[in-house]
């Protein structure tokens, strides 16, 4: 398998190892593994055809984990083989993000239309602390009376 070979005589190639790929399927992943087969290297500790027991794998990587989405029948389309039922795209989350954020402003105009309709349907009574302050702003401030009178009107 020359997936992941270096191209011949390439300055920065190594001696060729044997390799073990493993793949696995756990969790509804794919999981790869890349192991070197070691063997010990001095004459003593040479290693007889068949005897497995002094061999050791050790993982040399690349490791990574896929997440199927789709498998398809061809090349890049034709029958869907196999669909992941749990894979959530990207662009679905942001979507949700996006509507419970609107759902936060919503949810606010939603507040201050009630407070007004509520304070539509109960009006204050005009007490004599609401007209001595009138008089008060009228007295003592540069404004108009039409203007005073509109800010306690509000």
């Amino acid at each position: 398998m020359l997936v992941f070979g270096i191209p011949k005589e390439h300055r920065k190639s190594k001696p060729y190892h044997d390799h073990v790929f493993a793949f696995s399927i756990v969790d509804d992943h794919i999981w790869f593994r890349n192991y070197q087969i070691s063997v010990p290297h001095n004459e003593a500790d040479k290693v007889a055809r068949g005897g497995l027991d002094k061999m050791t794998l050790v993982e040399v990587g690349p490791r990574f984990c896929l997440n199927p989405i789709k498998i398809f029948g061809g090349s890049f389309g034709g029958p869907t083989l196999y669909e992941n039922p749990f894979y959530v795209s990207p662009n679905q989350i942001r979507a949700l993000e996006k509507r419970n954020k609107a759902g936060k402003f919503a949810k606010k105009v939603k507040a201050k239309t009630r407070r007004k309709m509520h304070e539509l349907s109960n009006p204050l009574e005009p007490d004599e602390f609401t007209v001595l302050s009138l008089l008060f702003l009228v007295m003592f401030s540069s404004l108009p009376i039409k203007m005073c009178c509109s800010v306690f009107m509000e």
